[in-house]
């Protein structure tokens, strides 16, 4: 299966992460239907997503967006143009704040 791995540091602190991640969260669910599940902490807050071809986690901590994900065999085709997405929406979210 393919993986995805995309880091971004940052400097927004727990609380701003966990509300991106938050947001980010609810544009997959809206846009691509990805079920998506929080597990909040007190050092990180991850999403776990998933549908049919891809399922992963984004964690979040003070200073990092971290996400890892694996791809159907369908999906995998699709691999470089969906990592260049996840990117520029995840710089998105990050310049907005």
């Amino acid at each position: 299966m393919p993986e995805l791995r995309i880091q971004r540091e940052h400097a927004l602190g727990l609380d701003e992460a966990r509300r991106l991640a938050t947001a980010w969260a609810q544009d997959a669910a809206d846009r691509f239907a990805i079920v998506c599940t929080h597990e909040p902490g007190e050092e990180r807050h991850c999403v776990v997503f998933s549908r049919v071809g891809v399922n992963g986690r984004l964690t979040v901590t003070a200073e990092r967006f971290e996400l890892d994900a694996r791809l159907g065999f369908l999906l995998g085709a699709y691999k470089a143009q969906i990592e260049r997405e996840i990117g520029r929406n995840l710089d998105r979210l990050l310049g907005e704040s």
